[in-house]
């Protein structure tokens, strides 16, 4: 055990990310049945709809779960009013502060965990009272840091300067990563893309195969005068990137964005014209599986890698 597995009550320290349109209840319950931590991703949701996944997630998996909420969504208070209601006992906060809610969460008996992006942010996480921090490096997909601080760089920089759990994110979709991550500091990670291309994931079966056929160099940071994403290479991707290169203000690339981009990608399975949110591990990822395929690799490959790195003396 140690100290992820401890907090969470979990067997194995892999945290599923919770991601907007790809983590339904179908997801995160996979992920808690197969030995990790499941998390619906209520940042896609109308409150009624989480209150309906939490629900079922409840009825599908006796295992810890949790939600993950972005705090600047619309209807943040209504969501963490069902998160209360329902006995939700794990949230993971991203996109804002983790100020405002955390003590209300925190009284009602949740665990908080805040993503954050950089050491600054982590420290003010700690101080806010969360109980770990997710330090997530720019090679992760979907919203990201303006500072493109790589996960071999952030993990032992936040590690070595805070006191509660890290959890590793940003390009770790294997055993190998999983373990590389662990030696930097971290306590457990996080991965989203890899549960992407599974089963189990609410992702559209058109995403899910463009995922796949990724290559290396496929996915680009963008709209960073907006908030950072990393997308997959697209007609719409082009779009933006000709958009920033003549420099259109931001509230061009706020009309270009428009309302339900990511939703047209990624849950609809419009590849064109839609927002296909996906991080650089894309492009070792082979095949869509399900989701205890997926973690029964990763933990054999960690086992296996940790022998031979033991074996390695000089």
């Amino acid at each position: 055990m140690n100290r992820i597995t401890q907090l969470f009550g979990i067997k194995y320290p892999i945290i599923q990310g919770g991601m907007i349109w790809c983590s339904g209840w179908e997801l995160a319950s996979a992920v808690s049945n197969a030995g990790g931590l499941g998390l619906i991703g209520a940042g896609s949701m109308y409150p009624e709809v989480l209150r309906d996944h939490i629900q079922k997630c409840k009825n599908a998996t006796d295992k810890p779960f949790g939600v993950n909420i972005p705090l600047l969504y619309p209807d943040i208070d209504e969501h963490i009013k069902t998160i209360i209601d329902l006995g939700v006992k794990i949230v993971f906060t991203s996109a804002g502060s983790p100020k405002k809610f955390t003590p209300l969460l925190k009284s009602n008996g949740i665990k908080v965990v805040h993503v954050t992006s950089n050491l600054k942010f982590a420290k003010k996480s700690e101080e806010s009272g969360v109980d770990a921090v997710v330090s997530e490096g720019f090679e992760a997909g979907g919203h990201n840091g303006r500072e493109e601080i790589t996960t071999m760089c952030l993990i032992p920089n936040v590690s070595n300067n805070i006191n509660i759990p890290v959890i590793a994110a940003g390009g770790i979709g294997s055993g190998k990563s999983m373990l590389a991550a662990m030696s930097l500091g971290a306590d457990g990670v996080q991965i989203g893309s890899r549960f992407v291309a599974s089963v189990e994931s609410s992702a559209h079966i058109n995403f899910k195969s463009e995922v796949v056929k990724a290559k290396e160099g496929d996915t680009m940071l963008s709209l960073k005068q907006l908030t950072a994403v990393r997308l997959l290479n697209n007609d719409f991707y082009q779009q933006v990137k000709k958009a920033e290169d003549r420099g259109d203000s931001v509230k061009e690339l706020q009309d270009l964005l428009g309302r339900g981009r990511s939703k047209k990608g990624m849950f609809e399975g419009d590849v064109i014209e839609g927002e296909l949110e996906i991080g650089q591990v894309s492009s070792m990822i082979k095949e869509i599986i399900p989701v205890k395929k997926i973690i029964d690799e990763i933990i054999l490959e960690f086992n296996s890698e940790k022998q031979r790195i033991n074996s390695i003396s000089f």
